[in-house]
Parts: structure tokens; sequence; C-alpha cells
């Protein structure tokens, strides 16, 4: 059974059968996917993170499958129906919906149309006439009046409602229909709750007919949410009565010929199981598909902006003086040392209605001034604008940079437990402060700690599938985390968490024994934390980095089991390993088939000399000011044919959403991204991407601004 799901895997994704393998084996042992990615590419032929999370989740899938399977074969043996030639078909099957179909007959129903009828004693005419043996139905039908059965069209019904039963049952029915169901329209008629002022937003979709197989995701998953919320009625453009003769065909194609009264009772059954048992089950079955469809490229954009999210540049160690802009209430400013550690936290009030604009350059020039700021962030929501501009009128000491950083997930985390355990006397508005300066410092170790639902990075978010999608995100935090690699001795728990091998418990353990004992000195130290095992050691410590170790290896991406490799190379070359470190001539020396062995092949060896030459680079892109045009402060100010700066927010199937510098997002739609017959906006744009723009079309009414790309 297992070589089955294995070969189906391989043919599934396009891999080798050894690779998936190689993987499962390697699950079973308890490694991690950034592991495998990074570490065992001999035995996986180098397949990325990506291949190796879908073989782990159809591997996942099977599994449950084969439960499945074992539940099914089990219930129909216990009914005594159980055969050879069904049992060999389950376990052939690796589709849950083929499974499913096999398994209808079987399956423990309600009390139905055709239970009745068997009750009644009328399923050896049903037997009968399905068989095409009762020449003469109405004459067959005679022989089983009885008081349950007053009339001959009693019977004939009752045998009807049998096959009809034993039609919507049949495998290769259901298959021929979901065939072709799956090649219509989907359309949608609104209901009279559309004359409700909040059906507004479904109006594009009161009177869709699109192809099942055409329609994007992101309109699949707002038509759906329209039919759930009662605005419209779902359907497919079938055709009853093309659908009815070609299952009438199919079962009468082997040569039988009933007689006419017979085609006619039995051309009445199909109709009948059409209409009230196949057609529901089947468009239910096909739209449930194409939603899993759509779900699955719905969170494939998700997963990418929050990769992308995650990813975005860090400014660094910097001494930061990070702001929550606001009105009424006023901005909270707080003062954060290079480690993120709270130094200071005041509010000032330079706009209306206070108006305390001179007092607040004071207030600002003095905190600029004590805590020798490098960098100020700004957040970008309410009043954000209106606070770069006042920033930007203080007299600032050269070399100090203004931030714009996004606030999407902030108020989420003022509000944590995470928040109150790091600041317990202090209330949200400084703890969304601090957020936003550690967001410009180091954007990953902040964000990991927000659900990344909350990030405002989604399309259709809590329309999908909730369980993959959380898969699928973790997955994303977890690469993320591990690509970058974590600072033993400065990281939360939070971040310590997403490292391969550790989990929550782990880091917390790890951060506990920090505080008690100091920092860490080399990744050996690790094994004498607590419950930290060699397994644990094996899937972490080659995303771990202790910056001044003993052991300069320590500091970069070269696991330990790998030392001795390095060792070899520095000694051959006539030098230490500290020497050898980021020196690319000495690097471009190395043989690496010399240092090729049973446990170490070209990969290893290449992906070793790499790190050598680029030890201790974060992957991540440094990061860069930004402004906004100044004069435009509003929607009006928009006229077509402007070009202004803009940042991407949000990336979606059909475009993207840029932040200009107003209240209002802008939208480029993927037709303006300047690329024929683009299908992914993720090829053309990334997430938080400094561009710039032309002002297409401006809808004061809706509040709706279309874009161009520019550059």
């Amino acid at each position: 059974m297992l070589e089955l799901y294995t070969k189906t895997i391989a043919e599934a994704i396009g891999v080798k059968i050894w690779q998936v393998e190689n993987c499962l084996k390697l699950f079973e042992d308890g490694a991690t996917i950034p592991f495998i990615s990074r570490y065992r590419k001999e035995r996986t032929g180098g397949l990325d993170e990506v291949t190796i999370a879908e073989i782990r989740h159809l591997s996942e899938t099977f599994d449950q499958l084969h439960k499945r399977k074992a539940t099914i074969l089990q219930t129909i043996e216990q009914t005594g129906s159980l055969t050879d030639d069904l049992k060999q078909k389950i376990d052939k099957c690796v589709d849950s919906k083929e499974l499913e179909d096999l398994y209808l007959p079987y399956r423990p129903k309600r009390r139905t149309k055709a239970t009745i009828a068997k009750e009644a004693g009328l399923e050896p005419l049903a037997d009968r006439m399905f068989s095409m043996a009762a020449y003469d139905p109405l004459k067959e039908a005679a022989r089983y009046l009885s008081d349950k059965v007053p009339s001959v069209e009693d019977a004939l019904q009752g045998a009807r409602d049998i096959i009809a039963e034993r039609v919507s049952e049949t495998a290769s029915f259901r298959d021929t229909l979901r065939g072709r169901f799956a090649q219509r329209c989907i359309c949608s008629k609104p209901t009279k709750k559309a004359d409700s002022p909040e059906a507004a937003k479904y109006r594009a979709y009161f009177n869709v007919k699109e192809p099942l197989q055409k329609i994007p995701p992101h309109r699949l998953l707002a038509l759906l949410r329209a039919e759930d919320e009662g605005y419209v009625n779902i359907s497919l453009d079938v055709d009853p009565t093309r659908c009815v003769n070609q299952l009438f065909y199919d079962f009468t194609h082997s040569g039988r010929r009933p007689s006419e009264s017979l085609r006619e009772q039995l051309l009445e059954a199909f109709d009948d199981a059409f209409k009230r048992l196949l057609e529901p089950s089947i468009t239910n079955d096909v739209i449930k598909t194409a939603k899993a469809r759509a779900d699955v490229e719905s969170i494939k954009i998700f997963s990418e902006n929050l990769r992308q999210l995650l990813m975005a540049s860090p400014l660094g160690q910097k001494n930061v003086l990070a702001i929550d802009p606001g009105f009424r209430t006023g901005c909270k400013v707080v003062c954060l040392d290079r480690q993120g550690n709270l130094l200071h936290h005041e509010a000032i009030f330079p706009h209306p209605p206070v108006n305390e604009k001179v007092k607040s350059i004071q207030a600002l020039s003095a905190l600029v001034s004590k805590y020798e700021i490098e960098a100020i962030a700004i957040g970008n929501g309410t009043a954000s604008r209106e606070t770069e501009d006042f920033i930007r009128r203080v007299p600032l000491p050269q070399g100090v940079r203004v931030f714009t950083v996004s606030e999407d997930g902030a108020s989420i985390y003022s509000a944590s437990e995470i928040a109150r355990e790091e600041f317990p006397d202090k209330d949200v508005t400084v703890r969304g402060a601090v957020s936003i300066g550690r967001r410009l410092m180091d954007p990953l170790a902040e964000l990991v700690k927000i659900d990344p639902k909350s990030l405002g990075v989604g399309q259709y978010q809590h329309d999908v599938d909730q369980g993959l999608l959380r898969e699928a995100l973790d997955e994303t935090v977890e690469s993320c985390v591990n690509s970058v690699g974590v600072n033993l001795n400065t990281s939360s728990s939070y971040l310590l968490s997403y490292v391969s091998g550790i989990g929550p418990s782990l880091a917390g353990n790890i951060v506990e024994y920090r505080t008690k004992h100091g920092p860490y000195a080399s990744r050996q130290d690790l094994l004498a934390v607590p419950r930290f095992g060699t397994k644990a050691f094996e899937q972490s410590a080659g995303f771990l980095r202790i910056q001044d170790a003993t052991n300069p290896l320590d500091n970069s991406a070269v696991h330990p089991e790998s030392y001795h490799i390095v060792d070899r190379m520095a000694s051959d070359l006539g030098v230490s390993v500290a020497a050898l470190i980021g020196n690319h001539e000495l690097c471009s020396r190395i043989e690496a088939s010399r240092y090729v062995d049973d446990n170490a092949g070209l990969p290893t060896i290449n992906d070793i000399i790499s790190e050598l030459c680029k030890v201790g680079r974060d992957p991540r892109a440094e990061a860069q000011e930004f402004e906004f045009c100044h004069d435009i402060k509003t929607i009006e100010d928009l006229v077509a044919g402007m070009e202004l700066p803009g940042i991407v927010t949000n990336i979606t199937a059909f475009g993207a959403f840029v932040d200009i510098g107003i209240k209002q997002n802008g939208l480029i739609h993927i037709s303006q991204m300047g690329v024929k017959g683009l299908t992914d906006p993720t090829k053309v744009l990334k997430l938080h991407q400094k561009i710039k723009v032309a002002v297409v079309n401006v809808d004061l009414e809706r509040d709706r601004i279309g874009l161009k790309l520019i550059k």
C-alpha cells in the first residue's frame, strides 16, 4: 500500500520515487522541512522546501485516506457485502471522491423512498427492471400488489425509486457526470435579500456566468461568500436532458435493448435519479473541488505575501524612536536601544485639536539627543502622513533617518498575551509603538509574534480551508526564520520557537537557561539545556548563530556535523578556519571534489564553500528611506495622469494595492503592470516594494483609485 501512495505522490509532484521515499524516511526520523532542504540534499536530490512540504502534505493526506479505507472496509464487511473485487478496488483507490463513490451504496443512510419501497417487497421487481428482464413491466408489477402496494402504479413507482437510488450510487455514473459538470459554467442569481443595502458589495456577483475551470480564484471565493450570506443562489448550467440521455446510453450500450414500455419506466427512473439525487450532489462535489483549487491558489498568494513581509529589509541594531500617530489622543512615542529594549515612553500632541507643535518639537529634539537616536519609525495608520510631515520639520542630527512602518497587526500584538508578558505594566498604546519600532529594526523577529492572518496580506483568508491555511503559513514562517538564522543570545522565545526542531517548550528552556547561566559561548552549550537532546541539536544547530563565538563557524550556516570538513579545508590551505571565513580568494582555491565522502556529497560541500565566502551576511536587503509626494494629501488631490511614488501593501490574484500616502490605497490591476498575458502579479511586484505609479482613474463616489505601474 505504501508503494502505491509513494508512486502516486511522485507522479503528482513530478519527482522520482526514491526522492519521495527518502523524504518520508527523514520525516519518520523526526527531520524538519528546513533541515531536509538545507542539510540533506544528497538524500532528496536537492528538492526545495516547497516540494518537500508538498510531499509531506500528500503523505498526511494518504495517511488519512488509508485510515478511511480501513473504516469503510470494516463497515462493508459487517453488512456481509464485501467481495474480493470490491476490496481490491478500495485497496487500489488513491482518490477520496472515488473511494466515497465506491462506499456510497453500502453507507448507512436515513430512511429514503428506496428503503420504503424495499420494505414493501419491491426490490425483486426493481432488480428485474434494472437487469432489463421485465419485458412487460406493468404485467410484472401486478404480481407485487399488497396492502402496502395497492396499485400497479404504486409498484412501478417503488421500483423506480429503488432504481433511481441505485443509479445515483453507481460510481461510473457519478464519475461521468463529475467530468461533464466540471466543464460547465457557474451561474448566480440574486435572491430577495439582494435588495438590501448590505448587498451592495456583492452587486458584481448577482448575475455571473463563467466557466468553472476558468473563473479566477478570488471571484469564486467572493461568489461563494455571497451565496453563504444569502445574497445569491449558485448553480451550474448543465442540460438535464443531455445528462440523463448520456447516463441511459452508458447503461444500455452493452447491446441490451429494453422494450418500449420498460424503456419509459427506466428513463423516468434515471430522470428522477438525476434531478433529485445526482444533480445536487455532483454540483456540490464539483464546486467544492473548484473551491479547493481556489483555496490552494489563494493560500499560495497569502504565503508569498507573508514571506515577503517577513523577509522585509531590516534596519538592524540601531537606537530607534518609534511613533504610533494619532490626532485626538496624541502620538505615542517610545525610545528603544539597539537590542529593542524600551528606554522611555511619552505622548506628544502636534496635531489638532491640541496643536502643541512647538512643545512636541522640543520634546522630540530632547529625546533624539538623550537617547542618541539613529532612526525614527512612524506607523502608517491614522495621522501617519501628518506626523511624517511634522517630523521632517524637526531639526534632526545628520544621519538620522525617517521610515514609515506598516501597523498591520500591531493592535493585535498590543492586546496579546505575548505583549502582556513583555510589558506587563504598560498599556496597549505603548506596546503598539514598541512593536512599530522593533519592526523597523527586524521585521521578522517582531512579526512572528503576530497571527499571520492579522497582518493584512491575505486574500479571502477567512473563506479558505483554515487547516490548510494554518499549515501553509506556519511553514512559511518557519522557512523565513530558518533561512535568515537566529541569534541564540538575543532572540526571544517566540522567534526561537520557529527554529527547526525546537518549538515553544524548548525555546522557553533555551531562554531560561540563557537568563540563568549567561550568553551561550558555543552551539555545544545547547546540550546542557534541559530536554534539549541530540535530535533537537541535529535539527536546530545549523540555524542558530552565536556572534563572537570561540569557534567562528558557530556564527555561520555550516552545520556542526560538517565542522571537520572545514577544518580539513583550512588545513589543506595552510590557514586557520578564522582566516578562511570571508576570504573569497582562499575559498576559490578549494577543490570541492576532494572533500566528498559517503556522508557529504558535492551539494553539501558546495553549500559549505558558499557559506564560508559570505558567512554572517543577512540575506535580506538593508532598509531604505521613502517619501510620498508632498502635494498629495487626499483623494480629491488626484488627477488622471499624475505620477507618484508608492509602496505595495498587498498583492492579490487580480492586482496589487499601493499606498500613495493618502487614506485610500490605489489598485494596480494585473492588466496595468506592463506585462502582456501576466497571470501572477508576484512575478512583477513584491510586498513593500517602493515603486512609481501613474493615476489612471479616480472614483470619488466609491473611494477607488486606479493605478498603472511605471517602474
